[in-house]
């Protein structure tokens, strides 16, 4: 749903973009690589149940890989589903006007049960693929084209964030343009972020702060929320995150984070010195006594803002899905490495810091998305071609 009577626009215009160099992502790509290769191995050992295969898998790529044409059907996709009316118990949700907030409210809902918890990575899985399968199956979504030589259907697109950690405003990604996933957002005086629960590495202001003003979520609303906002200074006022409050997505897009914590190095590190599931995850979420975001936390204050920047509503910027399909995908290489001692590899308690405290968590426990999908274990969703799932990452 969007504003008619507004239009979230500064009195400029955009200036050229010069041509963007990524910066090399060889060694995590490397890991996929041979993440893949073991997996081709598991998979002609007989270890894969049911009918997926890895000739038949969906497969996600990366975003710099995809034509104009194709990073146009995305967003045509997403503001789709922004469109569709909701399915959400107006009654219960008011706030909640279209599919996408359908997404967005489950998330906001159990915010401290799906994060730093046995089920942080199984439940998100689970939500990225939903979110993929209601823009296909509701909107006409259907990838891409695959490039030579690989036969498999296509799926949605992921961002790998440390091609563009060393300067994201310039990327593609994020330049504004119509095959962009929108730019930063208008400059709007504020003050450093403090984004962490122990207010340390305060993110320093950056060039936005205000609405997204270029590109295909440039008069986007987002209707739920903020629950606990990072932009307080700029008039966004917390809520529960059931009410109506219409307002325009804003940015502050952060190259202090994404240089600290999304670099190739970052993730090669996460990658190959956490051999066990609970240093993998924690590391990967940060550690916020020192101040660090992680790979994880860093992925969501490279975007800021608002919604971006409320672990409650991140996912109000559409921008959310991509990182988490990295996020997705740097647990799928973790997996591969050692797939028969870390697909099924669990940790961690079933509440957020263990707090209060709670037992552990279990292959067994249910992962739930309300109107989205019916309840599934997390057992279902430890691999990517088993159960319902059947995606694999190039």
């Amino acid at each position: 749903m969007r504003f008619s009577s507004v239009v979230w626009a500064p009195l400029f215009v955009l200036s050229t973009v010069a041509a963007y160099t990524p910066a090399s992502t060889a060694n995590t790509d490397q890991l996929a690589a041979d993440g893949l290769s073991n997996l081709a191995t598991w998979a002609a050992d007989g270890n894969l149940n049911g009918s997926c295969t890895l000739e038949n898998a969906a497969v996600r790529r990366e975003w710099g890989n995809l034509t104009n044409t194709e990073r146009q059907n995305y967003t045509n996709a997403v503001l789709c589903l922004m469109a569709l009316p909701a399915k959400t118990d107006a009654t219960l949700v008011p706030g909640a006007k279209t599919r996408y907030d359908d997404f967005l409210y489950q998330h906001i809902n159990q915010t401290l049960t799906i994060h730093q918890t046995a089920n942080f990575l199984s439940w998100h899985r689970w939500f990225v693929y939903t979110y993929e399968q209601a823009l296909r199956n509701e909107c006409g979504y259907t990838g891409y084209q695959p490039v030579s030589l690989v036969s498999q259907p296509c799926a949605m697109p992921y961002l790998t964030t440390p091609s563009t950690a060393a300067d994201p405003l310039d990327s593609p990604i994020f330049d504004g343009g119509d095959y962009s996933m929108s730019g930063n957002g208008v400059y709007e005086a504020h003050n450093c972020t403090e984004a962490l629960p122990t207010d340390l590495n305060c993110i320093p202001a950056g060039q936005g702060g205000g609405c997204i003003y270029s590109g295909p979520f440039k008069n986007s609303t987002v209707h739920l929320g903020p629950v606990d906002a990072t932009l307080a200074e700029s008039g966004i006022v917390d809520n529960n995150g059931t009410s109506y409050n219409p307002r325009c997505l804003k940015r502050d897009v952060s190259s202090w984070v994404s240089t600290r914590w999304s670099t190739e190095e970052n993730s090669t590190t996460l990658l190959t010195e956490n051999s066990d599931i609970a240093s993998f995850q924690d590391t990967m979420q940060g550690n916020f006594t020192l101040g660090e975001y992680g790979v994880h936390g860093a992925g969501h204050f490279t975007i800021g803002g608002d919604p971006g920047g409320d672990i409650y509503t991140s996912p109000g910027d559409p921008m959310f899905w991509l990182h988490h399909g990295q996020i997705d995908r740097t647990w799928w290489i973790w997996q591969n490495q050692d797939i028969a001692n870390r697909q099924n590899a669990i940790s961690g308690t079933i509440t957020m810091f263990n707090s209060p405290a709670s037992r552990n968590g279990t292959l067994e426990d249910m992962l739930y998305l309300g109107v989205n999908a019916d309840g599934i274990a997390i057992k279902d969703v430890m691999s990517t071609v088993e159960g319902p799932l059947c995606y694999i990452y190039m």
